[in-house]
This record gives C-alpha cells, sequence and structure tokens, in this order.
C-alpha cells in the first residue's frame, strides 16, 4: 500500500461511487429502504470511513479493506454454481429450515423453507419491502447511521439481505439455518441488510453461516436489526469461517422487550479481518441478555469483537463472556461496554474476556469499560491476557502425555466453557469438533468444503 494510498481520503471513492449509482438504487428500491438512504450517505460523508482516530475503532485498522477496486455487488446476479454441492460443511444430524444468502443476495433456489409453521416468514428483504413493507416499519431506527459510518454506508447501498418474522406465540421446534456464501469474478464489496421480527410469547432459533467460495478479495458490510418481543426467547448463532482475502464487516443491534430473553453466540475459525460490532438495547424489565463469543486464528489474521448493552430498563440481567485463542502474528481486540441507565435499578450485568496467545508475536486489546448512572445493581467486569500455564503443562508431561497434546488439551479446556453454551447439541458437538481440528492447524476450513477457502 503506497504512501499516497495511505494518505487519501478513501471515503471520496465511496462518495463519487454513491452520486453514480443512486439513480439506479433509489428506483429498483421499495419507499421503506429508500426513506432513510440519502440521509445515511450524508452521515457516512460527514464521519469517513473509520481510523484508528475513531474511539470505537481504535484497535482495527479499516482503512487497507477499503483501497481494492471493487465490484459493488448492486444487483442480483445469476448464481453459477449448485449451491447445495458447494456447500457440505453441514452439521450432522442438525435438521434446520435451510435458505441461502448469495453475495448479500437472499435465493429461493435450494432454500428450504417451504414447511414453515403458518405466519411466519422467511423471505428477501427486498421483496417484502415491496409486497408487505407495514413488517418494516421499524427499519433503521436501531441501526443509527449517525453513530457509526459503517452502518450509514450499509444504509446507503442497501439493497437486499434476510427478513425473519415469528408471529406471536410461535414455537419452532427446528433452527433457521442461513448460509451466507461470497463468491465473485472479481473483487467484491458485498452489502447485505437483514431484519428480525421475533413477536409476543414466540420462540427460535437463528443459526448463521459465513463461507467464501473462491480466493478473490471481499469486503462484506452487514447490518442487523433485531426486535425480540415481551416474553419472547430468540437465540442467535454465527459460525464466521473465510479466507484470509475476506473483511468481514458484521453489525447486529437487538432490541429487547419485558421478560424476554435473546442470546447470541459468535465462533470464529477463519477470517483475514473480522468486526463484530453487537449492540443490546434492554428496553424492558426483566429482560435477559446473553453474548458469548470466541475466535481461534494465526497468521497474521485479525478478529475485533465490540460489545454494547444498554441496560435502559430495572430489574434486567446481562452475561458477556467472550474467549480467544491468537497464534502466529495474529492479533485481536475485545472492547465490552456496559450502560446502566438512570433508574434501572436492581440491574445484573456481568462480562468477562479471557486471551490465550500461543506466540509472543500474537497480540490482544482488551477493554472492559462500565458507564453506571444508578445507585442499585451489581456489575462486574474482569480480562486477562496470557499464555499457556507452564506449571500446568509440565503436570501434564509429568503423567507421560508429550508435549503437543498437552498444549492440544490445555487449549481445548480453555475453549470448553464458551463452546458449552451453545444449546443446540449438534451444532455444539460439530463446533467442538472444528475447534479441535482448528487448534491441531489441521484445517483453515471445514474438511467436507468443495472448495479450498485456505489462502
Amino acid at each position: 500500500m503506497s504512501v499516497v494510498a495511505e494518505k487519501a481520503d478513501l471515503s471520496l471513492k465511496y462518495t463519487a461511487h454513491y452520486n453514480e449509482v443512486k439513480e439506479g438504487l433509489l428506483e429498483d428500491s421499495a419507499d421503506i429502504l429508500n426513506a432513510p438512504r440519502n440521509q445515511a450517505f450524508r452521515d457516512f460523508v460527514s464521519q469517513g470511513i473509520p481510523t484508528r482516530k475513531f474511539e470505537n475503532y481504535k484497535y482495527t485498522n479499516l482503512q487497507p479493506a477499503f483501497i481494492p477496486e471493487y465490484s459493488f455487488m448492486h444487483r442480483r446476479e445469476p448464481v453459477e454454481v449448485d449451491l447445495n454441492n458447494a456447500f457440505r460443511c453441514d452439521v450432522p444430524q442438525l435438521d434446520t429450515h435451510l435458505a441461502y444468502i448469495f453475495n448479500g443476495w437472499f435465493y429461493d433456489r435450494g432454500s428450504q423453507v417451504g414447511n414453515l409453521p403458518e405466519g411466519v416468514i422467511l423471505e428477501s428483504i427486498e421483496k417484502i419491502a415491496h409486497e408487505k413493507p407495514e413488517l418494516l416499519a421499524k427499519y433503521a431506527t436501531l441501526a443509527k447511521t449517525g453513530d457509526d459510518p459503517l452502518v450509514a454506508l450499509n444504509t446507503a447501498f442497501a439493497k437486499d439481505g434476510y427478513f425473519l418474522y415469528v408471529p406471536k406465540n410461535t414455537v419452532l421446534e427446528k433452527p433457521i439455518q442461513l448460509i451466507n456464501f461470497l463468491q465473485a469474478e472479481k473483487d467484491a464489496f458485498v452489502t447485505q441488510r437483514n431484519f428480525i421480527y421475533v413477536e409476543e410469547g414466540a420462540n427460535v432459533q437463528v443459526i448463521s453461516c459465513d463461507h467464501t467460495l473462491n480466493l478473490n478479495t471481499y469486503l462484506n458490510n452487514s447490518v442487523t436489526e433485531i426486535f425480540v418481543g415481551p416474553n419472547a426467547s430468540f437465540e442467535f448463532y454465527t459460525l464466521q469461517n473465510q479466507h484470509n482475502s475476506t473483511t468481514n464487516l458484521n453489525s447486529v443491534f437487538i432490541s429487547q422487550s419485558r421478560d424476554s430473553k435473546a442470546t447470541t453466540h459468535y465462533a470464529t475459525l477463519h477470517g483475514g479481518l473480522i468486526r463484530n460490532n453487537l449492540k443490546y438495547i434492554l428496553d424492558g424489565e426483566n429482560a435477559e441478555a446473553n453474548l458469548f463469543g470466541m475466535a481461534f486464528i494465526d497468521r497474521k489474521q485479525h478478529v475485533d469483537n465490540f460489545t454494547q448493552v444498554v441496560h435502559a430498563k430495572p430489574h434486567c440481567q446481562s452475561n458477556q463472556f467472550y474467549k480467544n485463542v491468537l497464534d502466529d502474528e495474529a492479533t485481536g481486540a475485545f472492547a465490552g461496554r456496559i450502560h446502566v441507565v438512570r433508574d434501572a435499578q436492581k440491574t445484573n450485568a456481568f462480562q468477562r474476556n479471557n486471551n490465550l496467545l500461543l506466540t509472543d508475536k500474537a497480540t490482544m486489546q482488551t477493554k472492559p469499560q462500565l458507564i453506571i448512572d444508578a445507585d442499585d445493581v451489581k456489575c462486574s467486569h474482569g480480562a486477562t491476557v496470557g499464555q499457556i500455564d507452564e506449571e500446568a503443562l509440565f503436570y501434564l508431561r509429568a503423567r507421560g502425555i508429550e508435549e503437543s497434546k498437552a498444549r492440544l488439551m490445555m487449549m481445548n479446556a480453555f475453549a470448553y466453557e464458551v463452546v458449552q453454551r451453545i444449546n443446540i447439541e449438534p451444532l455444539r458437538n460439530r463446533i467442538n469438533e472444528l475447534v479441535d481440528k482448528r487448534l491441531k492447524g489441521e484445517v483453515a476450513r471445514c474438511h467436507d468444503c468443495a472448495y479450498n477457502c485456505d489462502c
């Protein structure tokens, strides 16, 4: 990367592109998607692409990711691969409602969503915006374009993604599984916009899997807004397994009503640069939020988990627990923010981040934060960064276990606590298997993929 490119205001390139395609974006999209588009673009221009000078991005340098000359995926393109054959990283014994998203666009072909319970909708957000815009009445109300330039850029370019609606008191016996593929003939910039609405008393589990099908360079900017109604239960599992030339910018916003329970669980097994933005708003009494995550990275990969939990009402509880294993020259960051607003009394909020560095060149930045404006609360946070305990390693070796196996046992034990919080047993077993292979260095991709995702 040249010095000139480093110093250039990269946002000018994206400003020019938006002005070039704006008319087409507005003509092709429904009013509900167009309404915030121009303001979002103005918010992006005023903020620019995040640099390390942005407090919320101080540990992640996004500038290089925006330099390549990408082709933009503004239109639905024919899928040139058989998705059912290209993706064979299945989870044994996992029975799901399956849907595909290809370069940010929802595809019916190959999807298996026809037997969903009555009233449940899993569809293209573009189609819903045209046919049932009333279901998107809260679109762009959680993801504030003035707060984050990545969200602003997504909202300005948003065309499609998935839409999930679960009506009142509906319980899905099988999880929803969303397979997000990236494949293009040239380096590609992908914008994906998703929306989930879980009504009162409903119960649903969602599994999202991110994969690349060839070795081109990708920048994927995804935003998901999730509304969890009163007394509803929602679980969201994300499996990230993309090659080293991929930048995955993933922003998820969740609003919870009274007596609801929402859980997110991120498993990062491979990826070039990954930034997970996650914001919860506990907007009803007795709501419970659980945020779990784990990352296993090596080479020069980078993963940054940025979480925010806003306790906006009394008698709510949140738990954050993230673990990372970093090898080679990998870098990582975790910033967890808990904000207890005034009058949100009887709050229980806990946060923990533990990190294991396998080499002297691996680095980790961790920044737990508490902002407490109420006086009757229980809040705690903690973080650790260290290497394998040599005394414990010696203990295992003294009992006849060779060093490589002893190290693997200790790393698996380190990861176990987070893996076991996955409530879907077949998925938990599969991730246990993938984590074991990842720690052994055997795979940087699922061993059953038809495409070699490692670069």
